[in-house]
């Protein structure tokens, strides 16, 4: 039987170098996750063998409720190797017996077990084989699972997950609406460009705009740079750009060649004078639309930030945490544009995946919908867990905890 070391305060270098090589890898569980949390308490809590070996790590945010009573939640942790309920056993014991000393009700994980992956489209309800083993485990330890929720409000972390993986040819799958719509941002001359804390500022005003538009409450401009400032070597933002002035003086010149060619055309080539119309018509659409705008916007401004997406790479994983857009300029398909940019940034930097983010389990909703045109992976996980410390306390405590998480736990 393996003799288990328990520590907290784990080095950062050491505890990020177990967790960017596990296959459990995720931010949420990276150190300097606890600084992006810094309304909450946090343990960096490790476990080492008889070789002393680290063997299992896991970030524990402390939430300081009434009374001096915690609760203390391990996000997408904590990671280890699930199977061995040796270590699992260990692991949890351990942190209890902490747990006790801050007058902890109960401790909430939501492992990164996955126990189906599938495309949207191939949805099934089969789960993975050995599903029943990992339950069969939490529940030896004392944990009491939450069940297979299928809302992403029912879970602190979402339950389904739409992921693009670095697969062989993966631009090439894209569907071929989505490659359309790509073209069309290119036709309007719609550009991706990267940068950090100097594009913060035209990124919050994209997000304070998705805001408005979705009436949600996001982040603000202090938020998104601490967060690039806690990873200031995998954080990135990109804005898609456009200048209205270049595209309305193009359509206008286009418009002109047009018109010449028209005038050098015999009368008898009525194909041709037919198509060229067309293309008048088309170009004069574009010139009445870019003036409208044109009258809508800051005209001191030229090149326009009209979409947005803040990412973090953390180990071979990068997650694509905020995005904003101005609605008025929806017809130049940015989203399309940035979104696989993104993904190539994400996968030249040794990313095995880019996380899109959280969708609902019906796989009707809108962000589904939208993030299918990248022909991505759901990824199903276990979900959520609670190990009682205080079993007297954690009944009145969990329906507390329901009213408290809506409030307090996305901060």
């Amino acid at each position: 039987m393996s003799v288990y070391q328990f520590k907290i305060n784990i080095d950062k270098e050491e505890f990020n170098q177990f967790v960017e090589h596990h296959p459990y890898c995720n931010l949420l569980q990276s150190y300097q996750w606890a600084d992006v949390k810094s309304n909450w308490d946090h343990l960096h809590t490790g476990v080492y063998n008889e070789k002393n070996e680290l063997v299992a790590v896991g970030l524990v945010l402390i939430k300081n409720l009434p009374l001096g009573l915690t609760m203390f939640y391990l996000p997408r942790g904590p990671i280890l190797d699930y199977k061995n309920f040796n270590l699992v056993k260990y692991y949890f014991s351990e942190l209890k017996r902490i747990a006790k000393k801050r007058k902890c009700i109960f401790i909430k994980f939501d492992p990164s077990i996955h126990i189906n992956d599938y495309k949207s489209y191939e949805y099934n309800k089969n789960r993975y084989e050995d599903t029943n083993e990992y339950l069969d485990i939490f529940k030896r330890i004392g944990a009491i699972h939450h069940g297979y929720t299928m809302n992403i409000m029912d879970t602190v972390q979402p339950r389904f997950q739409s992921v693009v993986y670095d697969e062989e040819e993966w631009e090439d799958h894209l569907p071929k609406h989505t490659k359309r719509l790509i073209k069309d941002a290119d036709r309007r001359n719609v550009r991706i460009i990267t940068g950090q804390k100097e594009l913060v500022k035209e990124f919050s005003r994209l997000v304070e705009l998705t805001e408005e538009r979705k009436n949600v409450a996001l982040r603000n401009e202090t938020y998104f740079e601490h967060l690039l400032d806690c990873y200031p070597d995998g954080g990135v933002i990109f804005l898609a750009m456009c200048n209205l002035h270049d595209l309305l003086q193009n359509a206008r010149k286009k418009k002109e060649e047009l018109e010449k060619e028209i005038a050098n055309t015999p009368e008898n080539a009525k194909k041709k004078l037919r198509k060229l119309q067309d293309q008048i018509n088309s170009t004069q659409k574009d010139i009445k639309e870019f003036d409208e705008m044109m009258e809508a916007m800051d005209h001191k401004k030229e090149d326009i930030a009209i979409a947005g997406i803040l990412s973090i790479q953390f180990g071979n994983t990068c997650e694509m945490l905020y995005a904003g857009m101005d609605d008025r300029f929806k017809k130049f398909m940015p989203q399309y544009k940035q979104y696989v940019e993104n993904f190539k940034w994400a996968f030249s930097r040794g990313c095995t995946l880019a996380n899109m983010g959280g969708v609902e389990g019906s796989l009707d909703d809108g962000l589904t919908k939208f993030k299918d045109n990248f022909n991505p992976m759901i990824n199903e996980f276990i979900g959520e867990f609670d190990l009682p410390v205080n079993k007297i306390l954690y009944r009145p405590a969990r329906k507390a905890y329901e009213v408290l998480k809506k409030r307090n736990l996305g901060e």
